[in-house]
């Protein structure tokens, strides 16, 4: 998604869709739904000048031809990690000619050496091979297999990739996660080649609890004023003009206490509110709701997402049950078996729910028990991720129709 340009930078197309936009008479308070989306990131990081600096200082190297020291970027969930990384190797990538669009370097030899950057999410690579496979894709001219070959042979094939003076700089993207690769996965998979190769995971876990690496940098949660400036550059892409005043920015900004992804969730949810009941403006009730459907250390909506096809579809419908049918998981997986769309026995979206309680996307929580009989107390499964912003993404995703589109 675009960064938003400064007035004297902006093309007359733009100046003339703004005046349109606010004279148009329909009074809508939404632009772009898509700029309040958590899981989207600014190619240009609000805030986090700093940041950049220390780590284009670790990165250093690559500038003169040598791989630089393996990172590990730590913080917690929120914090922009996984934003600034992404932006700034793909700032890398694209800023300097060079071989499929990556840096060239040259060192103080008389051969050439090639500095290449590339991204990988762990949620979508979450094993050895596919880490590896991604890898080789990225730096790779001709086709990679995706079956019918072997980790070592990716392995050995990425080698004869690096030789000849490459080098390549990898950023891992959500590291330590449930059902992802750890730091120590990260290092294995990558140390046969640790001569033409150096890596940045990034990860939420603090680096004495995460494994080794050479070097760290952390990322805090925001401070309250910066994460102001973050909420108020998505709501300018986002909202109309007026449509969301300063101070409950503000008061957004002090709910989510530092922590961007839930911020956004809940002013997504509050302008997705505002348009379901046409008005003009987002008010404090729609804002109410918004925060309402962020639940309490919830997890990140990027993980719902990374989830296969039909364990969304479980998660859609256990969303759009009403109370009394999650009144415990028996009574939740038979109202989802019973949605046509998820086409799985009651059974089967049981072991789902208890599988996504495991890891933290659905929150049991333990209801009143009937009598003092022995045995534990029923629990309800109950959404942990926001749930607004999932909902209205399935329904973008699905062909739905929407004003604010």
């Amino acid at each position: 998604m675009m960064q938003r340009l400064p007035e004297d930078d902006m093309r007359l197309t733009d100046r003339i869709d703004r005046r349109r936009r606010r004279g148009d008479g329909s009074r809508h308070p939404v632009r772009d739904l898509s700029a309040l989306n958590p899981t989207h990131h600014l190619e240009e990081p609000v805030g986090r000048g700093p940041t950049l600096e220390r780590l284009l200082d670790r990165l250093d190297p690559a500038f003169d031809g040598r791989l630089p020291e393996n990172l590990y970027v730590h913080g917690p969930k929120g914090a922009g990690k996984s934003a600034v990384v992404s932006a700034l190797f793909a700032h890398l990538a694209a800023t300097t000619p060079g071989r499929r669009g990556t840096i060239r370097t040259t060192t103080r030899a008389a051969a050439p050496a090639v500095t290449e950057f590339a991204a990988v999410d762990a949620r979508v690579a979450p094993t050895e091979f596919a880490l590896l496979r991604t890898v080789l894709a990225a730096v790779a001219d001709d086709a990679v297999p995706e079956q019918g070959v072997g980790t070592a042979a990716l392995r050995d094939r990425l080698r004869a990739e690096l030789d000849r003076s490459r080098r390549l700089v990898v950023a891992v993207d959500h590291v330590g996660e449930p059902g992802t690769p750890d730091l120590a996965d990260v290092d294995a998979a990558f140390e046969p080649v640790a001569d033409a190769l150096s890596y940045a995971a990034v990860g939420r876990d603090a680096p004495e609890s995460a494994g080794t690496a050479d070097a760290t940098v952390e990322i805090p949660a925001y401070e309250r004023h910066a994460l102001v400036d973050v909420l108020t550059e998505r709501v300018s892409d986002g909202l109309a003009r007026d449509a969301l005043g300063h101070e409950t920015v503000s008061e957004v900004a002090a709910w989510a206490d530092g922590d961007a992804h839930d911020g956004l969730a809940a002013l997504f949810g509050a302008a997705a509110a505002a348009v379901d009941d046409g008005a003009a403006r987002v008010g404090p009730s729609h804002v109410d709701t918004g925060c309402d459907a962020v639940p309490a250390e919830c997890c990140s909506l990027g993980r719902v997402l990374a989830l296969s096809a039909s364990r969304q579809r479980v998660l859609a419908s256990l969303v759009s049950l009403n109370p009394a049918d999650r009144s415990s998981v028996t009574a939740a997986a038979d109202a989802v078996a019973a949605d046509a769309s998820v086409n799985l026995s009651a059974n089967t979206v049981k072991r789902v729910l208890y599988e996504l309680a495991e890891s933290g996307l659905v929150r049991r929580v333990e209801t009143a028990a009937d009598g003092d009989g022995p045995g534990r107390p029923p629990t309800r499964p109950e959404p942990n991720f926001p749930t607004a912003v999932f909902e209205r993404l399935r329904s973008a995703d699905a062909g739905g129709t929407h004003p604010e589109r």
